[in-house]
């Protein structure tokens, strides 16, 4: 039985921070289009609106919706493989008209919430009130999509709710590797156990993994340095063929986030540029992993790999959380916004594997050699039929753990991140193994 009360509360923590987090745009940048492969910013605060609508009251309830025609618009975001696939509007509403939409499809869905039986197991998009789980999850994602597009803004453009006071100290540890012996991972989850999951984590499964080393710590902006000082951005032989014609056409010479001033390396932050912190994980592009660890002469894990790493134990359990069963709380790593940008790497080590291996969930995604693809036995989801499937197609690579952005609501083992090899704007850091 759903907990209306719990859904009602998700919900209206869902609603302010969205209201909190476009409130935090100066206005003559509400339609702007800071990464080119996705919709203005516009966009979005109509799409999260429009998304809850369509997904519980006509998807699950079968009623009509608020405005026919904003939530057509607003229908659904992006995904492209190339700059300039996404077609540009002339026109967009205004914030106050997008806001109106918003406030009466608020309504209408906190009504529904209250009153409506949104927990039907004779209705497959209401059974085991799968349609306000979806709806709920997909405003909480959206908000690590704002925060990583709004990173793209001019500074000037943005107005922190709070002080903003990035921890930039810390040395970074000494790197070594953990080696983790042959033995079995479970992946996935089963669905009647479990509240809630997307269509990509089902089925339950166990995999047999061998014997593997993999670093303790995420690659960190030290590291990957040295990378650069080497030349590693003109050696082609440390990219493979799509991604080096990715990065000649592009001019990539170094992570996005990194700026270069006077010969001196900045960070690129949130809300303030940074001299580049040596001790946090780089972010970069699956792309750009692929190629520092092929100049370390290694590779990056395996989705299996990392679970192995981070949920099991040298005693054979398993555990629902690399530190244990315990739910995610701030001394376990750095999700939950309650950073704008990473910390330390090691600076949670409350948060370590069984094994010894640090920040496997927090302070960055993390990037995995698996190509993105449904488990056997894969059923799309009745409320959202189209969110992995469309994906499953060769050219995106999973991502496990979390980034500061990511709600705490949303770590669990079973959780896919998914992305193209070539993307560098999300909170994706990496660390390297070898077999």
């Amino acid at each position: 039985m759903i907990d209306r009360h719990a859904c009602l509360t998700w919900f209206d923590v869902n609603r302010r921070r969205s209201r909190q987090w476009f409130d935090m745009i100066a206005p003559d940048a509400y339609e702007a289009r800071p990464i080119s492969l996705r919709h203005p910013i516009v966009f979005y605060e109509g799409h999260v609106a429009a998304f809850n609508v369509n997904t519980l009251l006509k998807r699950g309830l079968g009623r009509a919706g608020v405005d026919a025609e904003l939530e057509h618009l607003f229908e659904r975001g992006i995904d492209p493989l190339e700059e300039g696939a996404v077609a540009a509007r002339a026109r967009w509403p205004a914030r106050a008209q997008i806001l109106a939409f918003a406030a009466a499809a608020d309504e209408a869905v906190r009504s529904a919430l209250e009153h409506d039986a949104i927990d039907d197991d004779g209705h497959p998009v209401l059974r085991r009130g799968l349609a306000v789980h979806t709806m709920l999850e997909h405003e909480a994602m959206h908000h690590e999509t704002l925060l990583y597009m709004f990173h793209r803004l001019p500074q000037a453009q943005k107005r922190p709710p709070a002080p903003y006071e990035p921890v930039v100290g810390g040395t970074p540890p000494r790197p070594h590797t953990v080696r983790i012996p042959a033995g079995f991972a479970t992946l996935g989850a089963d669905p009647e156990a479990v509240p809630f999951g997307w269509d990509n984590e089902f089925p339950l499964h166990r995999v047999e993994v061998d014997a593997f080393e993999i670093d303790a710590f995420d690659v960190t902006n030290a590291d990957y340095l040295a990378f650069v000082q080497a030349g590693g951005y003109a050696i082609p032989e440390y990219w493979n063929a799509e991604d080096w014609s990715w990065r000649a056409a592009h001019g990539v010479t170094h992570p996005v986030f990194w700026e270069r001033d006077d010969g001196r390396w900045f960070w690129r932050g949130l809300f303030a540029r940074v001299p580049l912190p040596p001790a946090w994980p780089v972010y970069v592009s699956h792309a750009e992993a692929c190629a520092y660890a092929r100049w370390r002469g290694r590779r990056l894990p395996s989705e299996a790999e990392y679970h192995r790493a981070a949920y099991t134990t040298p005693e054979g359990r398993e555990r629902a959380f690399p530190w244990g069963d315990a739910p995610p709380d701030p001394t376990r790593g750095n999700f939950d916004g309650r950073h704008w940008d990473p910390v330390p790497v090691g600076a949670s080590p409350a948060g370590a594997s069984a094994w010894g291996v640090h920040d496997l969930v927090g302070n960055g995604w993390e990037w995995t050699s698996t190509v993105f693809e449904g488990f056997r036995g894969f059923t799309p989801m009745p409320s959202y039929p189209e969110y992995s499937a469309d994906f499953f197609d060769g050219r995106h690579y999973v991502l496990k753990g979390a980034s500061p952005a990511t709600a705490a609501r949303l770590i669990r083992r079973s959780w896919r991140n998914w992305f193209q090899p070539r993307y560098p704007y999300l909170y994706a850091s990496f660390r390297c193994a070898s077999s």
